[in-house]
């Protein structure tokens, strides 16, 4: 591996051009909690890249988090992820986005907007409605 592909294999799947161990990884590991909704939505993403079941549930809103398997064993492979919108207002939040991913080869685009609450100083993620193309 060259030493450009050990950096980016080192990146912040978010998209942040951090080292993941200094951007999501705080996050997803439980060392901080995120303090918007875009962090925990960049999170979010980094935990799907990895298959993070656990940290997938922990933020989400028990209220309306499926009981079914998030995560799934098909290879995804991410490419990338795009905030486009962040809307703070008080304990509520939206945040809009468009994640980009091939399963067997084929390309996926997942275009969102997510809304979140904060719940005891911890934002989570409530669900999310798909603009129309």
């Amino acid at each position: 591996m060259s030493r450009q592909e050990q950096k980016n294999a080192n990146l912040c799947p978010c998209g942040s051009a951090k080292k993941y161990e200094l951007c999501c990884g705080v996050y997803i590991s439980g060392a901080e909690v995120a303090p918007t909704a875009e962090a925990l939505m960049r999170s979010r993403y980094s935990a799907y890249t990895r298959n993070d079941e656990a940290y997938l549930r922990a933020t989400w809103d028990e209220r309306t988090c499926p009981s079914e398997r998030i995560t799934h064993d098909d290879p995804t492979n991410w490419l990338g992820l795009e905030v486009r919108k962040h809307q703070q207002d008080g304990d509520q939040a939206i945040v809009e986005f468009v994640a980009r991913y091939k399963i067997a080869g084929k390309a996926h685009r997942l275009h969102e907007v997510s809304r979140f609450l904060k719940y005891d100083g911890k934002w989570l993620y409530v669900d999310g409605s798909f603009p129309q193309k």
